[in-house]
Order: C-alpha cells, then structure tokens, then sequence
C-alpha cells in the first residue's frame, strides 16, 4: 500500500490538540521513521524494529480521525517500547506489550486528551488490550462517532436484516441474522456465508436485486 513520509511540522494536524509535543518526543528520541498510509482495511498500523541497517519504523493509517490516529500510533509505539525493553523473543501482544501500552495510554488520560466517552470505553479496554485497536468493538464505536461521515457507509449492526452491502474489496453481501457477538451474512455471488463484526463499515446498496 503507498505510504508517504510523515513532515514532522505536518504531523500535528492528524492528532489531538495537546498531544504533538510529547509525540514528537518519543519520535525524535528513539529515531521512528514515520509514514502516513492510505486507508488499509485489514489493519489501522503498524510496527517494523530498528535493525543495523534502519531505524524503527511505524506507519498509521491517514484516513483515521485525530483520536483513532493517537491511539493506533501509541499502540505501535508500545511495541517500539518493548522491544527496547525486552527484545524480540517475547509475545507480540503478552503482558510486557499489554502493561506498556497501558501506560502510555494513561500518561494521556491524565492529560484529559480524550473526550469522555472514549476515555471511558479506554478505561475498560485497558483491563485486558486486545492485540488491534479495531478488535476492540466498543472502543471502535465510539471512535466512529468522531469519524468524517461518509454517505452511503455504516456499520453492519446500523443496517436492517436483509439489506445489501458492499465490501471494500468489492463484493456483495446480504445481511443475515446475529450469532452471538457477530452477524451472519450471505455472498451473492456464491452463496457462502460469512461473518461479520458489528461494527464493520461498508457501503450500502439500496434497491439492489440478487
């Protein structure tokens, strides 16, 4: 996917007010390559270590709102840190992970960076994070309130049983009932069923005939 350089004197206007110059502290501190991606589906960030001939390199999704944005990159600093800490040969997502990533959330918090209702939902995942920021379905339907919305898109669980949508990769899908935690949806074109997160965006399609 086509990524460009994040121009530090530019990285501000995708953060949170109050939040750039203790980004920049830890971007200068430990040399981060920093690159703003194009909306990738499958992940909002990611983290590749320093090696003899690199520096460490993060990359975050531009397409994400301010609060999204500051979260996913503090979850990949996270992992900047452990690395630092304790090398490679630990759990990508184990305790060490989990209890740094927690607090640098935290040293924002106490900032009173976040609104109230993401602070709160924070708060909870911080109990246990989950190894992606968009794995955590209630953290992410707050963040969607603060999204740039986009006609036509929604979540699965905002559309009615039987509605059509289509998919970022293009294909076409009914919506079906809720199994526990996730709906069941059927692929037009096949017939296979899929499921899907509730709080997966994709575009509506109205008046559409299988």
């Amino acid at each position: 996917m086509p990524k460009k350089e994040a121009p530090i004197d530019q990285l501000q206007q995708y953060l949170p007010e109050g939040t750039y110059h203790a980004i920049l502290h830890y971007l200068q501190h430990y040399h981060i390559h920093l690159t703003i991606a194009k909306e990738r589906t499958s992940i909002l960030g990611d983290y590749r270590h320093r090696t003899s001939g690199s520096n460490h390199r993060i990359s975050v999704n531009g397409n994400l709102n301010s609060f999204a944005f500051l979260i996913t990159l503090i979850h990949e600093l996270a992992h900047l840190l452990t690395f630092e800490k304790f090398g490679s040969k630990i759990i990508p997502h184990g305790q060490e992970w989990k209890k740094i990533y927690g607090s640098l959330l935290e040293q924002f918090i106490k900032n009173n960076i976040f609104p109230a209702d993401i602070e709160a939902e924070i708060l909870k995942t911080l109990q246990n994070p989950a190894a992606s920021s968009c794995a955590e379905e209630g953290l992410t339907r707050v963040l969607h309130r603060y999204d740039k919305k986009i006609p036509g898109r929604k979540m699965v669980e905002e559309m009615s049983t039987e509605t059509f949508f289509k998919t970022h990769d293009g294909r076409i899908f009914k919506k079906g009932s809720k199994i526990r935690k996730r709906y069941r949806c059927l692929e037009v074109s096949t017939g296979r069923i899929y499921l899907f997160s509730p709080v997966y965006e994709a575009e509506l399609i109205n008046n559409f005939r299988a």
